[in-house]
């Protein structure tokens, strides 16, 4: 309960030094000093009762006697004793504030956690410490764990601005929560969805080990990226049906349940092993896999090296990609063959179809290539980009750079 202040010209009349600490508000002896008109908080009561090593019945006679005659008090008997550990309890953990834990109210699993986390407790002795102090849960709270958990309060943790927005007993997380704080924990997701259900938090789905393959998890690679850029990828899981035996459609209703957006397009459960090379954004057949951009579509880049390692035409290339989800800007022109040329011009720029080609970007990827800036232009546009005309480009060519 939040203490309103003490009237300015108030100050307790002379006492002996343990009564002047239990009228001041830091328990220190000196101003600021509780207000008479006002409850003295039930934290305050049992602070100074560890402080002065005396029973709580004890100080809030003697508050009582000094004219504060409403101590607040537990819905249940006084605890015989509070020790200086227990004491460490009763202030709230809100990051705006340092008050006393209001005893009218159930004890919220943040405050339960953030003790637990900052004594490398188990929650459950915190809240058992907390009921034995007077304190009180919710009357249907589920057990919470008895091993202490460090990354606890950031994962019952949903909003991050101001004091944040948290998760509570009963609660039910959204999947893309679970994914996002494994990945800001750089932990597992099942281990972070696990942790979250002995908490008392409710999943839409039930948690399964095998959920960190599919995720595209690894022990000893993760990066902290979001495991939903990974699993997106229609390479990503057709490796997992390879590895697994199970149905590509089967992972990626399983990706789905867990807050991924897994690939639309009906997967083959038979994949050739041209398909992996296709699928690799280093054309090896292996991860990492080729994502699919929503926006711009596939870079042509990758579809001439992909038909230069696979001896597919260009157009058989988009064509195979296509049946995995992916797809080519309208505005793009397919070469009848790949080039070599065309590969190390396209590796000069990160302009997708969308885009407009400066005569700034002619110019550097004329300089990277050794082609003329007309030449550089003129190609661009036959492969469809969009070319600024704003000026006329020179025929000499640029000198290499790099």
């Amino acid at each position: 309960m939040p203490l309103a202040p003490a009237p300015e010209h108030f100050a307790p009349g002379p006492h002996d030094p343990d009564d002047l600490r239990l009228a001041s508000r830091n328990l220190n002896g000196h101003y600021p000093w509780l207000d008479p008109a006002v409850p003295v908080p039930y934290g305050h009561l049992l602070a100074a009762s560890a402080e002065l090593g005396r029973s709580p019945e004890t100080v809030a006679a003697r508050l009582t006697d000094l004219g504060y005659e409403n101590v607040q008090r537990c819905e249940g008997p006084l605890p015989a004793a509070v020790s200086p550990e227990d004491a460490a309890l009763l202030k709230t953990v809100t990051s705006y504030s340092s008050t006393w834990l209001d005893v009218t109210e159930p004890v919220s699993l943040r405050q339960t956690v953030a003790s637990a986390v900052r004594e490398n407790r188990g929650p459950a002795e915190i809240a058992r410490r907390l009921t034995a102090l007077g304190y009180r849960y919710r009357p249907d709270h589920p057990p919470l764990p008895e091993t202490p958990g460090p990354r606890d309060v950031l994962l019952i943790r949903t909003g991050t601005r101001g004091d944040g927005e948290w998760l509570e007993q009963g609660d039910t997380a959204h999947p893309a929560h679970v994914l996002s704080t494994a990945a800001e924990l750089r932990c597992s997701p099942y281990t972070a969805a696990r942790r979250l259900l002995a908490l008392g938090i409710r999943l839409p789905y039930v948690p399964d080990p095998s959920d960190d393959l599919l995720l595209g998890h690894t022990v000893d690679a993760h990066d902290g990226h979001h495991p939903s850029r990974t699993a997106s990828a229609p390479g990503h899981v057709l490796a997992v049906a390879r590895e697994t035996g199970r149905r590509p459609g089967e992972i990626a209703a399983r990706l789905r349940e867990l807050g991924c957006a897994a690939p639309e397009a009906e997967l083959p459960d038979a994949p050739g092993p041209e398909d992996f090379v296709l699928l690799s954004r280093n054309l090896d057949g292996h991860a990492p896999w080729l994502p699919v951009n929503t926006v711009v579509g596939l870079r042509l880049e990758h579809v001439l090296r992909a038909s230069l390692a696979t001896g597919l035409s260009p157009a058989e290339t988009v064509a195979r990609l296509a049946g995995f989800g992916h797809w080519l800007h309208e505005s793009a022109r397919l070469p009848g063959k790949a080039d070599e040329r065309d590969v190390a011009l396209l590796a000069t720029t990160d302009r997708s179809y969308k885009d407009e080609f400066l005569p700034e970007h002619v110019l550097r990827s004329a300089g990277l290539t050794g082609r003329s800036p007309a030449e550089v232009a003129e190609r661009l546009r036959a492969l469809g980009h969009r070319v600024s005309d704003a000026v006329e480009y020179p025929r000499e060519k640029a000198v290499l750079r790099g």
